[in-house]
Formats: structure tokens, C-alpha cells, sequence
């Protein structure tokens, strides 16, 4: 049995999980007669929105000769149930015992601590770029969920860029270095090859296809972010808050040169504060060992196993994308070039996932709006779900191999 931290960071979690039960035991419930203007006197600040809710609620206790109080005490058991429904998903998933790991695949390519993991198959070489801050695994998830292995059976050869750990090299890294990497991985590889960018990788690989389309006969950005101002309500304004934690990440940043998982995983956290918290108590219902169960501990692992994010690059994407929007304004530029998606005049293939809390589907649909003459695939899944997830061959696998087929 290999030791589990997740999910991380878990105090964070736990005290999330407190936190519901705290504001059901202070919240006060306003009397029915204050539906019609609710006060803020003597109650736990709430929106226009809470409020209204409340009194919804305090009448239709009074309709039904239901005491406050006692409703109230009925939502703590309630949470209480949840809460042990948590922490029992938690213990569940800490006790399984670690996945058969993956065969290593030959490495045609490595430049400090990045490699080019070549998967086989015959046909068009496809070279997949990952986010720099979770583990490339996710594209090699398990025997049952490898997009990877798959796909080199489509008549395609896929390649994979597994940026690595950052080390003291990679630390001082802006991310034109690590465009400049990659760069240099399309130099040394077989062309013309397809250059296939996942999340953040999407950008890295858009700048690094507008440097040498000569090298690539098409481009495929799956989830990748364009317009970081593109979330609408709740969720777009905690996105676009992020910039203003750049100032506060500092202390992180200097003393050690990156910005920490456990870090990155709160912000993650930010975008649906009781996700997690939901999808163990989910996991604790699902009978141990079945496909389902097995899924969700290899997704847990590759996410709690995450990767630090150099300074320099953390910086930027915290103030110029999240901040900014550089992406969406022409003003984000690699080497004083600027990154155009209009500018690509080969075939191009964008997969937008429907169901997407990171990379909201409007932020996606930006990209294909930019790039005239580029296929826009819809996906029906979430960002993870469409690589890795039991409905990913449908939502992307099949669709992607069709179009490189296409090619």
C-alpha cells in the first residue's frame, strides 16, 4: 500500500467542511413577517439572493407549524451525515492499494528535466504537450484510461513531452523557456508532425506552432483557456480574482523558487469549494473495486501528486493571463513576437469540453473564434473526463483520431 496525502490539501478541505456547519448554526433565520424587506440586523452578512432564500424558508416553516430551531438542527444532522460520509471517502480511498505502474516507454528526446516518451503505433506522429502543473500521467492514466496507448492504435504515433520535475534549471524558467524547449523537442523529432496541446499546454503549443509551422501538419488545442475573463457569475469572478493573489504568493515564490501543489491545489479548490467534498462522499457509495472506484483512485492520485509551478511562469500566468487577459487582448508576446491564433494557416482541430470549471467553455470558444478555418469540436465531458474519464473515447479519443486521420 503506497502512503496517500490526498486530497490535498486536506486541512483545507476539512476545515471547508466545518465551515458549512458553522453558517448553519449562526446564520439566523429572519421571522416571516421580514420577507418583505429582510434586515442584516443582528444576522450573519448574506447576499440579496441568501436572504430572499431564507425568508423563503422561515414561511414555509410558519405554514407548516415547523419551529426554526428545529429545521435548523435538522440541517446540522444533516451536515454531521455528510461530513462523516466525507471523511469515511477520505479513509476508503487512503486504503487502496497503489495501481500496477504503467511500462516505461523509450525516450526519443530529453533536455534537463523534460523527456519525449515515445507510445508506438504506425502513422502520423502526434506530439502531446501537458500543463506544466500536474503530472503528464494523466494522458497515460491506467491500463483501462490511457488515451495514449489507445490512440497508437488508430493509425497514429503518439509522442509524449513530460515537462518533469522543475529543478534548479527549470526554476528560473519564464515561459519562453519553456517554449523554447519545446521548440527544440519539434526540431530533433520526425516531421511533419501534429503538435497536440491539453490545458495550459494549448498555449505553450499554439506559441511554440506560430514559431515553426514548417515543422507541423496541423494543431490540436484541447481545453485550453483563451479568454480568461470568459466565466460568467460566481465561478468567472473567483477565476479572475486569482491575479489579485499574485502580490500575496510572494513569501511562497522567493524562498522556494516555485509556486507549491498544495498552493495551486487550494486555488484549484477555489472554483467549487465543496467538490471535493461531494465526490468523496461519492466515492465512499461506490462498492470497492469496481471500474468506477478503480477510475477514481487513479484520477485522485495523478491529481494529488501534482507539480510545482516555476516562479517566473507563475507570476505570468497569475498577471498577465488571469489578470490582464493578455491572451484574449493580442498582448501576450514570446520573444517580443506576439501569439496570434489567426496567424495558423494549417488544419486545426479545438476539443471544448461542455462540463469545464477550469477552463470555462466560453474561455475555449474564444480560441475557435480566433482561428478562422479551425474545426471546434464539442465535448461532452470536463476537462479531466475528456482525456481520462469513462466517457472519454467518445468525447475525444474517437473524434481526434479521425480528424489526424483526416490529415
Amino acid at each position: 500500500m503506497i502512503p496517500r496525502r490526498g486530497p490535498r490539501p486536506l486541512p483545507l478541505h476539512l476545515g471547508l467542511a466545518s465551515l458549512r456547519a458553522m453558517l448553519a448554526l449562526t446564520a439566523p433565520m429572519p421571522p416571516p413577517s421580514s420577507a418583505a424587506s429582510p434586515s442584516w440586523n443582528d444576522a450573519w452578512p448574506r447576499s440579496k439572493a441568501g436572504r430572499a432564500e431564507a425568508a423563503r424558508i422561515a414561511h414555509a416553516l410558519a405554514a407548516a407549524g415547523h419551529k426554526p430551531e428545529a429545521f435548523r438542527a435538522a440541517v446540522l444532522r444533516r451536515l454531521m451525515t455528510q461530513d462523516g460520509g466525507f471523511l469515511g471517502g477520505v479513509l476508503a480511498y487512503r486504503r487502496q492499494d497503489a495501481a500496477p505502474a504503467q511500462p516505461e516507454m523509450p525516450v526519443l528526446w530529453q533536455d534537463g528535466g523534460s523527456r519525449v516518451l515515445d507510445y508506438g503505433g504506425a502513422g502520423t506522429p502526434v506530439l502531446f504537450v501537458p500543463s506544466l502543473v500536474n503530472r503528464a500521467t494523466v494522458l497515460d492514466l491506467s491500463p483501462e484510461r490511457s488515451m495514449l496507448r489507445h490512440l497508437a492504435g488508430t493509425g497514429m504515433r503518439p509522442l509524449l513531452l513530460d515537462w518533469g520535475w522543475p529543478g534548479e534549471q527549470e526554476r528560473r524558467f519564464a515561459l519562453a523557456d519553456y517554449i523554447a524547449r519545446l521548440d527544440r523537442a519539434l526540431a530533433a523529432l520526425p516531421g511533419p508532425l501534429v503538435l497536440a496541446g491539453y490545458c495550459m499546454g494549448g498555449l505553450l503549443a499554439l506559441a511554440a506552432a506560430l514559431r515553426r509551422p514548417e515543422r507541423l501538419s496541423g494543431l490540436a488545442l484541447l481545453a485550453t483557456p483563451w479568454d480568461f475573463h470568459a466565466g460568467e457569475g460566481q465561478e468567472g469572478a473567483t477565476v479572475r480574482s486569482m491575479a489579485a493573489l499574485a502580490p500575496l504568493l510572494d513569501p511562497w515564490l522567493d524562498a522556494t523558487g516555485t509556486l507549491p501543489v498544495d498552493v495551486i491545489q487550494a486555488m484549484f479548490a477555489a472554483l467549487d469549494p465543496f467538490g471535493i467534498a461531494a465526490k468523496y462522499r461519492a466515492f465512499a457509495r461506490l462498492a470497492p473495486g469496481s471500474s468506477r472506484a478503480r477510475l477514481f483512485v487513479a484520477l485522485e492520485d495523478w491529481l494529488n501528486d501534482g507539480v510545482p509551478l516555476a516562479a517566473p511562469v507563475a507570476r505570468e500566468c497569475l498577471g498577465g493571463w488571469y489578470g490582464r487577459n493578455e491572451t484574449m487582448a493580442g498582448a501576450w508576446r514570446v520573444d517580443g513576437a506576439p501569439v496570434l491564433p489567426g496567424a495558423w494557416r494549417k488544419p486545426a482541430f479545438l476539443a471544448i469540453p461542455a462540463r469545464d470549471r477550469i477552463v470555462p467553455p466560453a474561455s475555449a470558444r474564444a480560441l475557435a473564434q480566433a482561428m478562422p478555418g479551425a474545426r471546434a469540436h464539442e465535448a461532452a465531458a470536463g476537462h479531466v473526463g475528456m482525456v481520462a474519464g469513462s466517457g472519454a473515447e467518445a468525447a475525444l479519443w474517437r473524434p481526434l483520431a479521425e480528424w489526424v486521420a483526416s490529415l
